[in-house]
């Protein structure tokens, strides 16, 4: 369908992938705060300590992905966000209010389930909403905020951090500005889109798919009504009645492993742990150190980090308009050969001592290869591959993948780094890059153009 109510659509879908922004916004947050934190809470020698605070919400978005297929599918899509991002504004204050190292990790961990709630569901909701037609690119809206996300906690770690002059020892960093108050105004900044992000979810509609498979068919028809037309709502809702037969003969978690579905479910969470294992959240948490291992002191550093960010903006902006154009398929498979070839050459630089702009050419070509296929392509297909009837436990499950993998790699660079160097963490996510290419080519269907009750009955056929 060409034709449909895009102010409507548009809006609703945007306020939706708000809870994206709180997401890049989170994951990169971090990585701005930690030298100072650290020399805060006295963890800085402790390399388990650090992995861990870097962990810890991480854990909690396992958490809220466990949780959120379960209540999105009891309560409705709509309420869930707005608790999602009730919690995240509450936890944000908190962790900039730390006083203790444990009270830190405890409110980093709520902030976590905040995000692991918010962070399946968005792009579930989206492709609920979204008509076939534009279905990825507005999905794909999820991704942008999350890019603007990282972007806007790039530019605030940036702007609040004050320049720490060469030579300037631990002791002094730790009773500076820095060491005291920048790193709870960085987490502190969250609160400002998280309470923008509750108040507009208080007006959207809820999802008319999860409506229908309620039984509620008059709202889901006057929603779908609203999208495209008395017309497209009818068609539209018959195609989902036609695939809701059996939703109350069994229950999600059965179903979904259960024949034909536990094939889609791997696929699924195999694409959402190669996402996490590419290596690029590795680059925006430890930005920090890939950068001061090239040759760049901090204050350089914290520059060189927004300069990513603007990088992975652009290049989120052209995948939004290829992503409909080229389809998830090439996209996907751009993404890993691309990231396969950067890190292998980005651990040969290190590998022979190479300090200069090259490696940030490096990183900022590995971001962008990154942004216009493997971020935005890998929410478009979890929000589009799973029937409607186990559709939240679905992508709850392959979300809760997702962080498992993203939490992994977070945990392990920094022992890595220190056991193999650089050169040869890089060579190792070159590798990964290698297999999710070759996978995804045997694997990997094209999604593009059709709707979600056609790749059910296609993608689920016995």
């Amino acid at each position: 369908m060409n034709q449909f109510n895009k102010s409507f659509v548009y809006a609703v879908c945007i306020v939706s992938a708000m809870g994206g922004l709180l997401f890049g916004y989170d994951w990169v947050v971090i990585g701005g705060a930690k030298p100072f934190y650290e020399l805060y809470f006295g963890i800085a020698d402790s390399a388990s300590l650090q992995g861990l605070a870097m962990t810890v919400a991480l854990i909690g978005c396992m958490i809220g992905a466990l949780l959120c297929g379960s209540l999105a599918d009891r309560i409705g899509r709509k309420k869930l966000l707005i608790i999602a991002s009730l919690i995240f504004l509450i936890s944000s204050a908190a962790v900039g209010a730390s006083k203790g190292f444990m009270f830190f990790l405890v409110s980093r961990f709520v902030s976590g389930v905040g995000i692991g709630l918010a962070s399946g569901l968005s792009p579930m909701y989206i492709a609920e909403v979204a008509p076939t037609s534009v279905r990825g690119k507005l999905v794909s809206l999820n991704q942008l905020t999350i890019v603007f996300g990282i972007l806007a906690a790039q530019i605030t770690n940036w702007l609040i951090a004050e320049d720490i002059p060469s030579g300037m020892g631990t002791a002094e960093i730790a009773a500076s500005w820095n060491g005291q108050m920048a790193w709870r105004w960085m987490f502190w900044a969250a609160m400002v889109p998280s309470a923008l992000f509750f108040l507009f979810a208080l007006f959207i509609p809820e999802s008319p798919r999860w409506l229908a498979l309620k039984g509620r068919n008059s709202s889901s028809l006057d929603i779908l009504t609203k999208v495209g037309g008395r017309d497209y709502a009818t068609k539209e809702l018959e195609s989902i009645k036609s695939t809701n037969i059996i939703a109350n003969t069994q229950g999600g978690l059965k179903l979904l492993f259960s024949n034909p579905y536990r094939k889609v479910l791997l696929l699924g969470v195999v694409i959402a742990i190669f996402q996490q294992w590419c290596g690029t959240n590795v680059i925006f948490n430890y930005a920090q150190e890939i950068f001061q291992s090239a040759g760049y002191e901090i204050g350089d550093v914290l520059f060189n980090i927004v300069v990513t960010g603007i990088a992975n903006v652009v290049f989120t902006f052209i995948a939004i308009f290829t992503v409909d154009r080229w389809g998830r398929r090439v996209l996907m498979l751009m993404g890993a050969g691309g990231l396969c070839g950067i890190y292998l050459v980005l651990g040969t630089c290190y590998f022979f001592h190479v300090s200069s702009f090259f490696m940030i050419i490096l990183v900022v070509a590995a971001i962008a290869c990154y942004a216009m296929t493997l971020g935005p392509c890998t929410w478009v297909l979890l929000s589009e591959i799973f029937p409607n009837k186990v559709r939240a436990v679905a992508v709850a499950t392959s979300t809760f993948a997702l962080w498992v993998g993203s939490s992994t790699p977070t945990y392990t660079f920094p022992l890595l780094n220190k056991a193999l160097g650089s050169f040869g963490t890089f060579w190792i996510y070159s590798g990964v890059c290698l297999f999710g290419f070759l996978f995804m080519h045997k694997f990997l269907p094209e999604t593009k153009g059709k709707s979600l009750e056609q790749l059910e009955k296609e993608l689920c056929s016995k």
